[in-house]
């Protein structure tokens, strides 16, 4: 082991600042115009953004608004999902994907996830419909597309729309389709640190269908078609221009931003090749995956991160608890051993410094480190 940190600096899991230096002039410009203008809400530039997130994803609609988490809500009510109804979800996804459900008053239905992957296993799925199953909500986890052609009979069967999380995807494809297209309709989240990311909360509902793309925008602007006039109870959740200059200066870059997260991919991949207690993430046939996170899953992950951190590496837990796990969510009534596949992943999943400026060297260092502190805590236990 023979790369050091010296002139490497602290080594974060996402450099932000990286892309800001990029983009910087052509932000700098987009901002004297809004001001100019003091069109803050709504305006050319969000409304150039939703065309060109539309046409660079291949949906119809793009509806900017405020963040990921009403971006799925707004995505399931668009859809039609009702209080009462049942959605169904993986356990193994940030919590947003539940709180939406439950926002709207519909019922959270954990599933469990399929071992490879992490992604929503389609057998699992079909064993938790129900008649009061309204919709499923695929996670395209950690920049992956779920398999969402399996599910495509599993809902029709029983009614139910596919609603996507597409948080963690934005250029991901399967198959030739883009996660965001799959399903009757798509929440998205630009939060800084996505593959496409805003310098704020942000996010956007992406459909095809236009009876449900008019429905989102009624809910998202107050419920209201026209000034004064509310025909629904609807939500305060517009994307603001200011968010759409900075959007729209990364989505020019997205291609080769995601092409540089993949080369970096296969470098760890060659990097930490063959090191016990260490298991690589993959990508599924047919996918496309843009590596919104670099997941790896080991033994005594706990010690593993606290080494990590203490060599300025910023590795970190997506998600350390599944959420039927969390306090918000106990009343659904699932304890330990409800999903074994997703727990035992939250137990040994740890995911490693990657974006698209990360430089060879550095991932040398943290691949060094890895490989030190896999081997210094790997208990040898077969399939531990």
């Amino acid at each position: 082991m023979t790369t050091e940190l010296t002139d490497l600096g602290p080594i974060p899991l996402v450099d932000l600042g990286a892309q800001q230096r990029e983009i910087d002039e052509e932000v700098k410009a987009g901002l004297e115009d809004i001001f100019a203008r003091t069109a803050f809400i709504g305006g050319p530039a969000v409304a150039a953004f939703e065309r060109e997130y539309a046409r660079f994803t291949g949906v119809r609609h793009c509806i900017g608004v405020g963040n990921g988490t009403d971006a799925l809500e707004l995505a399931l009510r668009g859809s039609g999902v009702t209080a009462g109804g049942e959605v169904i979800f993986p356990a193994n996804t940030f919590v947003a994907t539940a709180e939406a459900i439950a926002r709207i008053g519909a019922i959270p239905v954990p599933v469990d996830v399929d071992p490879n992957f992490l992604l929503i296993d389609p057998a699992a799925v079909a064993k938790a419909m129900t008649p009061a199953t309204q919709a499923i909500i695929p996670v395209h986890l950690f920049g992956q597309t779920a398999f969402v052609e399996e599910l495509e009979p599993i809902a029709a069967e029983q009614g139910a729309v596919i609603v996507e999380d597409a948080a963690q995807s934005q250029g991901a494809t399967r198959w030739g389709r883009a996660a965001g297209t799959l399903g009757c309709a798509a929440g998205t989240s630009f939060y800084p640190g996505k593959n496409l990311g805003a310098a704020g909360d942000a996010g956007a509902v992406l459909t095809s269908d236009d009876d449900v793309a008019s429905h989102v925008r009624l809910l998202a602007d107050h419920g209201s078609a026209a000034k004064y006039r509310h025909d629904t109870v609807g939500l305060n959740s517009r994307l603001d221009a200011i968010q759409a200059v900075v959007l729209r200066a990364k989505l020019a870059r997205l291609d080769g931003w995601n092409e540089l997260r993949r080369e970096a991919a296969r470098r760890y991949g060659e990097l930490l090749a063959d090191i016990p207690g260490l298991e690589l993430p993959e990508s599924a046939d047919g996918n496309v995956d843009v590596w919104h996170l670099y997941v790896v899953r080991v033994d005594n992950r706990d010690e593993v991160l606290r080494i990590l951190n203490e060599a300025k590496i910023g590795a970190s837990m997506h998600y350390p608890t599944p959420v039927h796990l969390t306090g918000a969510f106990a009343h659904l009534g699932y304890g330990p051993g409800s999903f074994p596949v997703a727990e035992k992943a939250a137990s040994r999943i740890l995911s490693l410094p990657l974006y698209p400026h990360i430089t060879p060297a550095q991932q040398e260092y943290v691949a060094d480190r890895v490989t030190d502190a896999v081997r210094s805590t790997h208990t040898g236990r077969p399939g531990s």
